[in-house]
């Protein structure tokens, strides 16, 4: 490890990507600031996967004790038609994950994920400096006076000045606007419905009880929209996506609560398995807009950096924001704990020409798969669901690829091997 003590890097931003950055940096030596808007620390309550390349990054972090202990472990990825249930689509995952990609592919609870991050981040027995986390921080000034040491301004007047500044403050993020890097984010037209369904309600219902019989992660394809559904918790609940054409109101309020009426509406004339699953959403349904960046060439303005959905928000077709957002923690971890101050600059440079490619490529395929799963039915759609039928250990889109994730070539995080007992 390089002797990278003397600085100090200043993360904008509490969320996934963002306390995943600052658990990497700690581990490298460096002294980190977390600056967080929100009254208190905390995520949505909604499901989240990592596939390999995520669990790669947080095992890297030495916390697979901690991910055993909330994770829920699906068996296989199952893709459904929406008239009547039929599978086109079957991908083993549970163990076949750890043997091809040296790490597993699980579910959580966001929260559960969130507070396990947030832990490790204020552990004092842990390596590194504590990071020193600040609620009720928004940001909104940036002062570049001196270039190699900025400062963020929050908005009761506090400065927080240090060698590298990175972004992590998502979608809609602050820190781009004032580094004036230009608006690349595009409205997809579509929002998508979030649900936790209780797991005793699921498995009390013959028409539902399926899926608790075996765990899967669930995609039903449909005409213009699609659903997600998988197990977390240990099968406490059922997460639920339903990716719908937007309505004027969601787009124009980003986020609006929803009902479980509304869900079932979304989906007339599907499989009955669809509506009796969704009928026990009772409470905490939201509707999201959903919004990604075209390929993004500006991360990066002198010791000013951004990360995750500041810089690559895509579309969730893949399931891959969080864990893109935790790939560019490690790299970004790997490359600023090589220098010393006086290479900061270089070292963000490498961590935009190892990341951005890689991103761009996930943003790309997360897009083409709104295509791909919401094929009207007719030609397309029966080669789409035969070319699924037929393939052979792989989706419409290669994961080989995706879940092997950005090489790491640096010693201290390259040890990332995870032996599991068979």
């Amino acid at each position: 490890m390089a002797s990278s003590q003397s600085f100090e890097v200043t993360v904008v931003g509490g969320g996934l990507g963002g306390l995943t950055a600052a658990l990497a940096l700690r581990h490298r030596g460096l002294r980190v600031t977390v600056l967080e808007q929100a009254a208190e620390l905390g995520e949505v309550g909604a499901g989240i996967q990592t596939a390999p390349n995520a669990s790669r990054v947080l095992m890297g972090l030495g916390l697979r004790r901690q991910m055993e202990a909330i994770r829920t472990e699906p068996l296989d990825q199952v893709r459904r038609r929406w008239t009547d249930g039929r599978i086109v689509g079957l991908t083993s995952l549970g163990q076949r994950c750890k043997d091809e990609f040296n790490a597993p592919y699980w579910h959580y609870h966001r929260a559960d994920l969130h507070r396990m991050l947030l832990e490790a981040c204020a552990d004092p027995a842990g390596p590194g400096p504590v990071v020193v986390v600040h609620t009720s921080s928004k940001v909104v000034e940036m002062d570049r006076t001196d270039p190699v040491r900025p400062v963020v301004v929050t908005e009761d007047g506090r400065r927080h000045g240090a060698d590298v500044i990175i972004g992590a403050d998502g979608v809609r993020s602050r820190v781009r606007d004032l580094m004036g890097a230009p608006d690349t984010l595009l409205f997809s037209g579509e929002m998508a419905y979030r649900a936790l369904i209780p797991g005793d309600l699921i498995a009390a219902d013959p028409a539902t009880r399926w899926l608790v019989d075996r765990y899967q992660s669930t995609i039903w394809y449909g005409p213009d929209r699609h659903l997600v559904h998988y197990m977390i918790r240990g099968g406490d609940y059922l997460n639920v996506v339903a990716c719908v054409p937007c309505t004027d109101a969601v787009r124009e309020n980003w986020t609006l609560p929803a009902t479980a009426q509304d869900l079932v509406e979304a989906f007339p004339g599907w499989d009955d398995r669809v509506p009796a699953m969704l009928s026990k959403a009772k409470e905490d349904v939201l509707a999201f807009a959903l919004y990604y960046r075209r390929r993004d060439p500006v991360w990066l303005d002198g010791r000013v950096a951004l990360l995750g959905d500041a810089c690559h928000a895509m579309l969730p077709y893949q399931a891959q924001g969080a864990s893109q957002a935790m790939e560019d923690a490690a790299v970004l971890a790997e490359e600023l704990g090589a220098v010393t101050a006086s290479g900061i600059e270089g070292a963000l440079r490498r961590y935009v020409d190892r990341r951005a490619k890689h991103a761009g490529m996930v943003q790309d395929a997360s897009l083409a798969n709104k295509t791909f799963y919401h094929l009207a039915d007719g030609p397309e759609q029966r080669a789409r669901d035969e070319k699924l039928t037929n393939f052979d250990g792989e989706s419409d889109v290669s994961y080989d690829w995706l879940w092997s994730g950005t090489p790491l070539n640096d010693p201290d995080l390259g040890a990332f091997s995870y032996q599991f007992a068979r």
